[in-house]
């Protein structure tokens, strides 16, 4: 298992330049299926629907929810890849760049950080 890499919390530009040219050449399909292990449990951090009329932050995958993606769906040009989601008896779909893996040593973070940096990044 991955453990947290703290670099990640410095302000080192060339170190994040560096990253960043990797993860721009990067085939992310292919290399979210070769790192990610399913299913993984999550919690939603960003949801855009928050700020539309009637959201209703009660509803399975809202914002600040927690559950679990058992695979990736599809790419969506505006949201990215969009991963099969499980809350209680709910399945559904949300975007892998508005989740965060709940525990920084599950094998499963860094992967997902790495994406969702990156995602909104670019």
């Amino acid at each position: 298992m991955k453990k947290y890499d703290t670099s990640w919390d410095d302000d080192n530009e060339d170190a994040w330049d560096k990253i960043y040219e990797e993860w721009e050449e990067r085939d992310w399909e292919s290399w979210l299926i070769n790192n990610l292990s399913f299913p993984f449990e999550v919690i939603r951090k960003e949801d855009d629907q928050d700020f539309s009329p009637g959201y209703d932050k009660n509803e399975a995958f809202t914002l600040e929810h927690t559950f679990s993606i058992e695979g990736i769906e599809l790419e969506d040009e505006m949201y990215g890849f969009i991963v099969q989601a499980k809350e209680g008896r709910k399945n559904g779909h949300v975007p892998l760049c508005d989740l965060e893996v709940l525990s920084k040593d599950n094998k499963n973070y860094w992967p997902v950080r790495e994406y969702v940096v990156w995602f909104a990044n670019s």
